[in-house]
């Protein structure tokens, strides 16, 4: 259990911050950065949930995804070292991609064929959406570039893969099943 009686540390005033497992980085290392991203996907989700309470199945899976950003953000502060078996640190499971998948399965299923490409915009869920979706693509860039450098797990690898294609389906669907969807029309201001 987490608890937080004071807010402020001062331990970061020099510009660093501490890992879970201890060891200090630098506020501007690539770790830091993904997980920080991955705070602010998180963030972005918060905002586009003020616009889902009307679709409760949709909001529903936002408010998970939002508990399993707080897993991912966990599981990339916590660089996998030799790991102590009655202790594990939190890491992103098979499972919750898997989940990840079934529920990007159901949305599509119900959704307009696509006959073009798809302007970030239509409903105010829609656009935060995409806005989540634009911030999940950066963090994932983030995680992948860490991973070419760090040991990262492939669950999570593969979760924020996953999370911005469910973002783009979840726009869709808010999108009155993609019947609202603006259309990218190429060339059309020429």
């Amino acid at each position: 259990m987490v608890k937080l009686n004071k807010i402020y540390t001062r331990t970061g005033d020099a510009g660093t911050t501490a890992l879970v497992s201890g060891p200090r980085r630098d506020k501007h290392d690539l770790r830091v950065d993904a997980y920080g991203t991955v705070d602010e996907t998180n963030s972005t989700v918060g905002l586009a949930r003020l616009h889902t309470s009307s679709i409760p199945k949709l909001d529903n899976m936002l408010a998970r995804i939002q508990n399993d950003l707080f897993d991912l953000g966990a599981d990339l502060a916590n660089p996998q070292v030799e790991e102590n078996p009655e202790l594990p640190p939190l890491r992103i499971v098979d499972a919750q991609v898997e989940r990840l998948e079934t529920e990007i399965d159901q949305l599509n299923a119900e959704l307009e064929p696509l006959r073009s490409f798809v302007l970030p915009g239509g409903t105010p869920a829609a656009a935060a959406l995409h806005l989540a979706r634009t911030v999940s693509r950066r963090a994932e860039r983030l995680m992948v570039e860490l991973s070419r450098r760090e040991s990262l797990g492939a669950p999570a690898l593969k979760y924020i893969n996953r999370l911005s294609d469910f973002f783009f389906v979840a726009a869709r669907h808010a999108n009155d099943g993609g019947r609202a969807d603006v259309l990218w029309v190429p060339g059309k201001n020429r």
